[in-house]
């Protein structure tokens, strides 16, 4: 950063010398860069052709750490990812378990807890709302009911159940009203938040914002970027050109981080929904974080 180039007083240059070194974005010694993990949905195509040749790209890549997706049919990712030296803390989970688990055909989340557990997972995070549990904000209401449940029995068996979004969360409903601020009132102190800055920003509002306004209630976040061609806010589907590498959008990453350290974030993945070249693409991701 460069701001003293753009400080004039002597009391801005005094708030500026006492920033922590620490809430630099990503420097040296920033938490995230030394545990930066990924969201292996960006690399689903390669993993259904070769799981650990995708996962060794992945650790060459420079990542640390990885969340994946499906769990508890996640194993092949899960091992390929230790056996090349990176982390798993978090994925991604089978979320009727949780949001419709009378359905016919649905695994009991205490099962998936079990799994979770011997897998040795801190975080299980529910990825989507399927149409039918999103319609009101009773809907929404009920969703919270079910999540504070399921969050109290995942504490008991040490691991952080958390909600992640997408844009359609923020749109406004009854008496304008957003589903989000269901989630935000309803959620009790148990159940956390994974933040998707992308659709954040697609939904209109402002990620780090909202991060600071969430403070301790944030588990982790995944971080993208978006085309400057997409305007916002959009509630409905995007085209797939609107997924960018990390620095050739629109989000700024640095105030995002920043926000995430002040409020107890605990990890940072990169994901990028599509791309023509996904290995290449997230080798540019981590190049950009890196100069922050």
């Amino acid at each position: 950063m460069i701001r003293r180039e753009f400080l004039t007083t002597s009391a801005a240059l005094t708030a500026a010398a006492a920033t922590p070194r620490c809430f630099a974005a990503l420097g040296k010694n920033n938490k995230y860069r030394n545990e930066i993990g990924i969201q292996l949905y960006t690399l689903r195509n390669q993993i259904n052709d070769d799981v650990e040749g995708t996962l060794k790209a992945v650790a060459e890549a420079g990542y640390f750490q990885v969340e994946p997706y499906g769990f508890p049919d996640a194993g092949e990712m899960i091992q390929a990812a230790k056996d090349n030296g990176m982390k798993v803390n978090s994925s991604h989970f089978a979320w009727d378990s949780v949001v419709n688990p009378d359905d016919d055909g649905v695994p009991p989340f205490a099962e998936i807890l079990e799994k979770a557990k011997d897998a040795g997972l801190t975080d299980l995070v529910i990825p989507y709302l399927a149409d039918k549990n999103r319609k009101t904000l009773d809907d929404y209401r009920q969703l919270c009911d079910r999540c504070n449940k399921a969050a109290e029995q995942a504490k008991e068996a040490g691991i952080q159940l958390s909600y992640h979004n997408h844009a359609f969360e923020f749109e406004p409903m009854e008496d304008g009203k957003t589903g989000y601020d269901i989630l935000i009132e309803r959620f009790s102190e148990d159940m956390h938040f994974e933040i998707d800055v992308f659709w954040i920003v697609v939904g209109g509002q402002d990620p780090a914002k909202l991060i600071r306004k969430l403070k301790g209630r944030v588990s982790q976040l995944h971080l993208k970027d978006l085309n400057k061609a997409i305007k916002t806010p959009n509630y409905g589907s995007i085209p797939q050109e609107a997924f960018e590498e990390l620095g050739d959008g629109t989000i700024a990453m640095e105030p995002i981080i920043r926000a995430a350290n002040r409020a107890g974030v605990k990890h940072c993945h990169v994901e990028q929904d599509h791309s023509p070249h996904p290995i290449q693409s997230i080798q540019q991701s981590m190049k950009h974080l890196k100069t922050l």
